[in-house]
């Protein structure tokens, strides 16, 4: 069995390009491009400018892109601005959003239309 992995971008490290991590990553940092890992935990200094994908993520700072995880938490001092795919959401009472919510399902059953329709 393979150990669990855990990757930090610190508060004072700026990133430009995408990110793939096959484990867990925590950013404070702030990342020009797209992000994708298992488990994300964004804190309130963090800010990624780009998408994001994940199976869960924990949000905090400052995401300026479109979103796709399986299990989403949006803290209170988060701020959104694009729109949010999710399977499972909560969202702390004074977190910001900008953007549209939806369902990962309804995504997937518009795409399964529109090729049916076609």
């Amino acid at each position: 069995m393979s150990k669990s992995t855990f990757s930090v971008l610190g508060a004072d490290l700026k990133v430009k390009g995408d990110i793939a991590a096959s484990a867990d990553l925590h950013i404070d940092g702030r990342v020009e491009g797209d992000v994708s890992c298992t488990n994300l935990v964004q804190g309130e200094s963090g800010e990624i400018i780009g998408a994001v994908k994940a199976e869960s993520a924990r949000l905090s700072g400052t995401v300026r892109g479109t979103i796709a995880v399986r299990n989403l938490v949006v803290l209170k001092s988060a701020r959104i601005f694009g729109d949010v795919h999710y399977d499972s959401l909560t969202i702390e009472q004074g977190a910001q959003v900008d953007g549209r919510f939806a369902p990962r399902a309804a995504e997937d059953d518009a795409t399964v239309v529109t090729l049916a329709a076609s």
